[in-house]
């Protein structure tokens, strides 16, 4: 039989973790491809691109959808677990498949809202969309679900991990410059409320300090915790401050931050955000596949002469 798209992969997936036990990525390929029947050949069949087989890319996906539909766990990198959500569809794959396509199509949705208020353009209808727009539809889609890998990933390794992390990223974004040493973690007791600090200049006569929270996604961060780091600052004799955390954070918080007037200035970075600047700073990341797309060179061609009705010698 053709390789089964990732959508019909999905119900079979869902079944094979109805054991509850937590499975590994590269653990699904050879059940799934005896469910389906497939040859070797169809197992280990790759892209044109030779950038991997399809069969297990496919499943790569249909992991990914459950993921983000809620009806899969993922406690660590590439290890998956079924949970409530997901157990409430195992006898029933129509549900399974219009739940998933309703949650997909709510972060699509909040995707789209949030780029519409950047002014870009984007539209769930391809038949209005050029080549190129589908294009970027199609990274912006691919970078959404190595985002939700890389939150995760994150919520697996330690808070002390965490810290370290974010002050890696900072460096990466360009703050501390070329200063050897520039992002400090501070010591794990006592640190007052401030987990690193970031030197802006040589003689750190300027300094960022973080605070840097590991939260499940679920657990929204609100006005006291905020009001707490701003304390702090205030007694490291700081006024620059960036907030980071793997969840979210509540509108009283953000509110807050809006009406420090600039006495203190502090950054709010959330689980999203976060993901967003480890994916376009490339922190721990590795390119995958490039996709060149080329355009005619106007200076080139309008070098040779053009034909014209009276210009027909050859």
């Amino acid at each position: 039989m053709p390789i089964p798209r990732y959508d019909e992969i999905q119900y079979p997936v869902l079944c094979h973790l109805a054991d509850g036990v937590v499975v590994k990525k590269s653990e699904f390929d050879a059940p799934l491809a005896d469910h389906f029947k497939l040859t070797d050949e169809e197992r280990t069949q790759e892209y044109p691109s030779k950038n991997g087989a399809i069969f297990h890319d496919r499943i790569s996906w249909a992991l990914s959808y459950l993921a983000m539909a809620g009806l899969v766990d993922r406690p660590k990198r590439g290890y998956y677990q079924i949970n409530g959500q997901g157990r409430q569809f195992l006898d029933d794959p129509d549900g399974m498949r219009a739940e998933v396509n309703r949650r997909i199509a709510e972060r699509e949705a909040a995707a789209k809202q949030a780029k519409a208020a950047e002014n870009t353009q984007a539209t769930g209808n391809e038949t209005d969309t050029t080549p190129q727009e589908a294009l970027y539809s199609a990274a912006e889609k691919i970078r959404a679900n190595i985002c939700d890998d890389i939150l995760s990933t994150i919520l697996g390794k330690t808070p002390r991990a965490f810290e370290h992390l974010v002050a890696q990223l900072l460096h990466r974004m360009g703050y501390g410059g070329g200063i050897s040493d520039a992002g400090k973690v501070t010591q794990y007791s006592n640190d007052g409320g401030i987990d690193g600090v970031i030197k802006e200049d040589i003689l750190g006569l300027g300094r960022i300090h973080i605070q840097a929270k590991r939260y499940d996604h679920d657990i929204t961060i609100g006005r006291e915790a905020i009001q707490n780091f701003v304390g702090a600052l205030a007694v490291a004799q700081s006024n620059k401050g960036v907030f980071i955390t793997t969840s979210s954070f509540s509108k009283p918080a953000i509110d807050y931050v809006a009406t420090l007037n600039g006495q203190t200035t502090v950054v709010l970075i959330d689980g999203q955000q976060l993901a967003r600047y480890i994916y376009e700073h490339g922190l721990g990341m590795q390119d995958e596949q490039t996709i060149v797309i080329k355009k005619l060179d106007g200076d080139f061609w309008d070098q040779f002469p053009d034909d014209t009705a009276t210009d027909n010698e050859n």
